[in-house]
């Protein structure tokens, strides 16, 4: 750990009221939700960056690779992790990680999950601490997929290489002592979008469906304009001009914002759709679009848990190790995923 970490996760460590004071010296509340006192502070830090649509995409690739693996926790104690190539649609190689627990249940499925970026940034890194959340609460496999991000490889590229991630999952999970020919899928941000898709496009071409979708603060409609675009249009770790510029750098010239297989929430019916545990944070544009999404999902008869972190913000998975209620609203995501895979 640098110097500049370890100074970093000790100011963290302060109390709420000081760091508040250090950030602005009032506390960030819209709709009644109050911002933690430590993402308030990453926020203010982070203030005087210049905004991701003001450079290069390779630039902001490296850039918020430095600055996750800054605030990085641990992998969890007593989790395994191995490197793995996947064969990509394209003749390509996937690069994928493997999170395996030392008291693994032989019967918890695989769960193929997908980092968040907006299509552009992330990796591997990412979600690294998170995984391995998830592979010790829930008891099972976790396989993280590095799909090729745009403008490099602009869509579907990172679509396919996630669907055929899920497809291969689902024939090698035996290899990794979970039960053969079934998975899981889960992601954040845009691996939440990209999970909601997998789930109704292997309904539509009626092949074997996820067991399971765990969406968190998922990009679920980018067609309509729900109200909290605008009420947390400016909000940390994701504003309005941010979301614009994804889908400038992830979508080919003139693309249809209503496609079905960018905005799952235009799919009309959802029912027969894995069980899904959805979960938005309070101080996030993305977080009315989760929360409808939950309640569409609930209406059409699919299982559903559901829970808003109101005093969070968006890409909270990333910051468990100096975000109090990040790593314990962690811990709670993963235990609902093992209640659902419990009922399995």
């Amino acid at each position: 750990m640098s110097l500049q970490q370890t100074i970093a996760k000790l100011v963290m460590k302060l109390p709420g009221g000081i760091l508040v004071k250090m950030a602005g010296g009032a506390p960030v509340t819209i709709r009644d939700r109050t911002l933690e006192p430590q993402l308030q502070m990453v926020a203010w830090n982070g203030r005087k960056a210049p905004p991701m649509s003001s450079m290069p995409a390779e630039t902001v690739q490296a850039a918020t690779k430095e600055m996750l693996a800054a605030v990085a926790a641990p992998v969890e104690p007593g989790v395994g992790v191995g490197d793995v190539e996947i064969p990509g649609p394209d003749g390509n190689i996937i690069p994928a990680r493997i999170y395996r627990p030392e008291a693994q249940d032989p019967k918890a499925p695989l769960l193929v999950y997908y980092h968040m970026g907006g299509g552009v940034i992330g990796d591997l890194d990412t979600c690294h601490a998170w995984c391995s959340i998830l592979a010790d609460r829930v008891k099972c496999p976790v396989l993280s997929v590095d799909y090729r991000l745009a403008p490099q490889h602009k869509f579907p590229a990172g679509l396919e290489d996630c669907i055929a991630a899920y497809e291969w999952a689902m024939r090698n999970a035996a290899r990794y002592g979970a039960p053969e020919g079934m998975a899981a899928v889960g992601g954040d941000s845009m691996g939440g979008n990209f999970s909601a898709i997998i789930s109704q496009e292997m309904q539509r071409e009626d092949k074997p469906l996820p067991v399971m979708q765990l969406l968190i603060y998922p990009a679920i409609d980018l067609a309509e304009e729900f109200p909290s675009r605008n009420e947390f249009s400016e909000t940390f770790s994701l504003s309005a001009d941010t979301m614009d510029w994804f889908m400038k750098q992830y979508l080919p010239e003139g693309f249809d914002m209503a496609d079905r297989m960018l905005s799952p929430g235009q799919t009309g019916t959802l029912d027969g759709l894995p069980p899904a545990v959805v979960i938005t944070a309070g101080h996030d544009p993305l977080s009315d679009e989760g929360d409808d999404y939950a309640k569409r999902l609930k209406a059409a008869g699919v299982p559903v848990t559901h829970k808003r972190y109101d005093s969070l913000a968006h890409a909270f998975t990333a910051f468990t190790a100096i975000s109090p209620g990040s790593r314990k609203a962690c811990l709670e995501i993963a235990d609902m995923v093992r209640a659902v895979y419990e009922k399995l």
